[in-house]
């Protein structure tokens, strides 16, 4: 047990700090639908095809090189418009651009995902945040473990009584227990999406064979003859009472349109129903419908949505509030007890 305290202490001291960055960044982010106050954004999103491809032509002629958008939803009544350059634009429901901006800093949204997800880093900065993922996982554990001799002086307690060895320790202690279901599913699901060879693992007795046919690569390029009224009327076809959330433009030489849909039994928010479509001739090239999937991809859908709080309702959502929150403190006063207290007083 001392040898687990130790590995506990020492190993939170040293990563506490980023623990509690992405704890908060995670935290503001859950709430991100209540901030975002530009013109439109409250608006009730709609799903004419027709419509949306004028949305498209318009998010076009905004700017150069578009790679994507993602429509208008439940949480937010604007279109969102990113460009390869690193640009991007709010686009309102009749196509008015109402925010637009040339790179990331410019948008709090924008960074606040790249600090949670890549930690300003890039694809290292990802492999950070899920190692931390899986450290956070330990830590609930481990805590857990730890508590358990000390569980008759548990008192529930949201700040430290005084900033001495003891009473941090105590608070650290008896706000983990409490949070320590919720950071363990946060931990794991956030893990397993930087990883997802791991949740593969784990749900491999529940996978199916999976055949995977090529997509066309020699199609015409997107181009100003291209019909996006067309090519979105005919991807709606194909899911007549799905929700478009989502279209990919920027794919190799030849390769088709990707349209992502939304259909009434997924749980996450951009769909994982995807048409391809032929950008000259507005033809479906191709389709990938989840409700075919097996059991594995059902779980692994559910990974981001109960992460992020997009299901469950304000309830689920206050409560990765509280879990995220608590991570702060736990980091925080983690590493501020380790480096100063503990190393002066020992």
């Amino acid at each position: 047990m001392r040898a687990l305290l130790w590995l506990h202490r020492w190993t939170g001291g040293i990563v506490g700090i980023l623990m509690a960055i992405i704890g908060l960044s995670g935290t503001v982010l859950l709430w991100e639908d209540a901030w975002i106050m530009l013109p439109g954004a409250d608006e009730p999103a709609m799903n004419d095809p027709v419509a949306l491809g004028f949305v498209i032509e318009r998010a076009l002629e905004a700017g150069p090189d578009l790679s994507r958008i993602t429509f208008a939803g439940e949480e937010i009544g604007l279109h969102q418009a990113i460009y390869a350059d690193g640009g991007g634009a709010y686009l309102a429901l009749d196509g008015t651009v109402v925010e637009r901006w040339d790179g990331m800093w410019e948008r709090p949204e924008l960074w606040l995902f790249d600090l949670h997800h890549y930690l300003f880093m890039g694809d290292a900065g990802k492999i950070v945040t899920g190692v931390l993922g899986f450290l956070l996982l330990g830590f609930s554990i481990t805590g857990l473990i730890l508590w358990w001799r000390t569980r008759k002086t548990f008192t529930f307690r949201l700040w430290p009584v005084r900033f001495t060895k003891s009473a941090i320790v105590r608070h650290h202690r008896d706000l983990g227990v409490v949070a320590s279901p919720l950071l363990i599913v946060a931990a794991f699901t956030g893990a397993v999406m930087v990883f997802p060879a791991v949740a593969a693992w784990l749900l491999s007795p529940l996978a199916g064979e999976k055949a995977e046919s090529p997509l066309p690569d020699d199609l015409a390029a997107v181009d100003a003859r291209t019909d996006w009224r067309r090519v979105m009327t005919s991807a709606q076809a194909i899911y007549p009472g799905a929700e478009a959330r989502r279209i990919m433009l920027l794919g190799e030489p030849g390769a088709p349109i990707a349209i992502r849909y939304r259909q009434s039994f997924e749980w996450t928010p951009n769909g994982r129903s995807y048409v391809w479509v032929a950008p000259d001739t507005a033809e479906v090239v191709a389709v990938e419908d989840p409700a075919t999937s097996d059991t594995a991809s059902a779980i692994t859908e559910k990974f981001y949505p109960i992460h992020a709080a997009k299901v469950g309702g304000l309830v689920w959502r206050t409560a990765m509030t509280f879990a995220g929150l608590a991570l702060v403190l736990l980091g925080l006063l983690a590493s501020w007890s380790f480096w100063f207290i503990l190393k002066t007083r020992g």
